[in-house]
């Protein structure tokens, strides 16, 4: 490289980091920004792009979220601040679900079918699966509920696995972490845990409401109406007209 060059690089290298001001390294500063981006988002957004966009340290950005959520939850708001499927948005808070329901008139809601359930929790749990191994878990044929977690983009392909046949492959989304509130597949409840949590509520209304056995009542011969004391005992035989 000529020295004329090595000179120009030098200078375009000079100017970009003139140009260029430093990160904002204060979260206090960068606070407004961030709840104006996280208010307008449809989707939660990643700490990573944050900072991007405010052109922040992830430290700042780390510290401002940390505000920002003190400050939704204790200043009594209608709206809390929450990380799932790996960024950060607003949601409102559960207690305001009807009164949203009654304004934005939604007289329905969006359930899955019980079906649909067995199905993505297969997928979630033993992702990535075949649709062949999901049927043989549940023991029913899967298409029909398979194409309906594709429709509402709660499960996608993962490949295909090199088996005879080579079937797709299926996984989770991000949707579905959005759906059911979670940050990452790691938070999904143990099998032993709900196996626990089942118990410890059983438990729970046992005690609240303890179940009541059958009343020991013990009927004379003769105390019931039209019965005769000496009545023998009923065989179950269809008597003849």
């Amino acid at each position: 490289m000529s020295d004329t060059a090595a000179d120009t690089t030098a200078a375009v290298a000079d100017e970009e980091k003139t140009e260029r001001p430093p990160r904002e390294t204060a979260p206090e500063r960068i606070v407004p920004s961030l709840e104006a981006v996280l208010f307008s988002s449809a989707k939660p957004v990643k700490e990573r792009d944050l900072a991007e966009l405010l052109d922040a340290t992830g430290g700042a950005v780390t510290g401002a979220l940390a505000l920002l959520g003190e400050r939704t939850e204790n200043e009594g708001r209608g709206i809390r601040l929450e990380k799932v499927a790996g960024g950060w948005r607003f949601v409102t808070r559960p207690e305001f679900d009807a009164l949203l329901r009654r304004f934005h008139e939604v007289t329905e809601r969006s359930r899955l079918s019980l079906a649909a359930l067995e199905t993505l929790a297969i997928i979630a749990y033993r992702q990535p699966i075949t649709l062949p191994e999901i049927q043989e878990i549940r023991g029913v044929n899967c298409a029909s509920v398979l194409k309906t977690l594709f429709e509402k983009k709660l499960v996608t392909t993962a490949g295909k696995k090199a088996v005879v046949g080579t079937p797709f492959l299926y996984r989770t989304t991000p949707e579905f972490l959005m759906r059911f509130g979670l940050n990452e597949l790691d938070e999904l409840p143990r099998p032993e845990d709900l196996d626990a949590d089942l118990a410890a509520t059983l438990e729970a209304r046992e005690i609240a409401a303890p179940t009541a056995g059958p009343p020991d009542i013990r009927v004379e011969p003769g105390e019931i109406a039209d019965e005769p004391a000496d009545a023998p005992p009923e065989t179950g035989a269809i008597p003849e007209e």
